[in-house]
């Protein structure tokens, strides 16, 4: 039995989120150990040989400790000490007593290595294992990356909207937008109905700038702010990756204990994140911005599409979209009534919000520029 706060959360608003990651925070621990140090057991990792902690719920004893692997701490323990992920994946479910000889027999292969283990504690029963890291892993956390964020767009002047929050167990993403910064896309959405309300494209031929400000705290890529466009009449997101802002997280190796970050590399990380949020509004907030990215989508969005079936078969295939992602991308394409390339984008970035999982969401959004180019020319 586990009692932790959630992990995830689907178009949150902003106070929902915070509040989550907040309650998060207070569960945290988050510890550096020796191979020697950790160990499996019903599945379950267990640590061993680390002192008390201090918590809001008083003293709590940490050496003995159990905590239930996420799938993103699994694919880290697959990644670091050499299993096959799918293999692990299954003993978890068959096999129990073979996923812990898997794991303690490579642990106990190389003593001498150390891994950052990222848990949230309980407050009865198993704790949750977030992630298995290396112990060079730069911990920059959702919540401080959301706050510095918010105050380096604070900063640059302009007023926005947060047009939702998804924290899941690989990333956090925030939208935002700004709808006093439109461009028209007359060409671009001439054709084109939202799926969701019959609303016409021609009548509605605005988009609106924005970015999403990404970041994961259990190893699941670098903390991003990529632009995004957002379509009036479907509110249809299609996000830029090709230009967006990184910040890697790598530093220095930690020593084994208990993490915890001096208040100057603190304020250092989250200084840069202030600073890249200002950069991104300045950036991507800018008429001139929008306008350019328009112009590059609409010179293949024109471009006929005279096998739907076929078209959308290519494009799911090639960027491993599911079948039922495949006919639902199909019928929007359809009620879409654009049969052009920008019909199939549309169809993408209008099923993403449909999706249960931020991570699917975000990744088919991402796709937008992807998909109109295998639309419009085959490959």
């Amino acid at each position: 039995m586990t009692a932790v706060v959630a992990l995830t959360t689907r178009n949150a608003d902003l106070e929902e989120l915070s509040t989550l990651l907040r309650e998060q925070r207070a569960r945290a621990y988050d510890v550096v150990l020796g191979a020697d140090q950790i160990r499996s057991a019903g599945a379950r990792l267990q640590i061993i040989g680390t002192p008390p902690l201090l918590t809001e719920d008083g003293v709590t004893t940490t050496s003995g400790r159990s905590f239930l692997p996420t799938g993103v701490c699994d694919a880290g323990l697959s990644g670091k000490l050499g299993i096959p992920q799918q293999y692990l994946r299954r003993l978890r479910a068959e096999k129990a007593e073979l996923y812990d000889a898997n794991v303690n027999g490579w642990l106990e292969h190389a003593p001498e290595r150390r891994f950052l283990l990222r848990t949230l504690l309980p407050s009865s029963g198993d704790g949750v294992a977030r992630a298995f890291l290396s112990d060079s892993y730069r911990i920059i956390d959702n919540l401080d990356v959301l706050l510095a964020a918010l105050d380096g767009i604070r900063k640059a002047g302009l007023e926005v909207q947060i047009a939702g929050c998804d924290l899941t167990e690989r990333r956090m993403y925030v939208r935002v937008v700004c709808e006093d910064i439109a461009a028209l896309a007359p060409e671009l959405l001439a054709g084109y109905r939202s799926p969701f309300t019959g609303a016409s494209g021609a009548d509605y031929p605005v988009v609106f700038a924005g970015f999403v400000i990404s970041n994961s705290e259990t190893g699941c890529g670098a903390f991003t702010i990529t632009p995004r466009l957002v379509v009036e009449v479907c509110r249809n997101g299609m996000t830029i990756a090709a230009d967006a802002l990184r910040h890697i997280h790598l530093g220095a190796r930690m020593e084994e204990g208990v993490v915890r970050w001096s208040a100057d590399t603190e304020q250092k990380n989250l200084e840069l994140v202030t600073a890249q949020a200002r950069d991104a509004v300045q950036t991507f907030l800018a008429t001139d911005y929008i306008k350019a990215k328009i112009a590059e989508l609409t010179r293949l969005a024109g471009t006929p599409i005279s096998d739907p079936a076929k078209t959308v078969e290519l494009v799911t295939k090639k960027l491993s979209y599911t079948e039922q992602q495949a006919s639902d991308i199909l019928a929007h394409f359809i009620k879409g009534g654009d049969l052009s390339a920008g019909g199939v984008m549309h169809a993408v970035t209008s099923v993403a919000q449909l999706q249960p999982s931020g991570d699917v969401a975000h990744d088919m959004e991402s796709h937008a520029v992807r998909v109109l180019q295998l639309a419009a020319t085959g490959r």
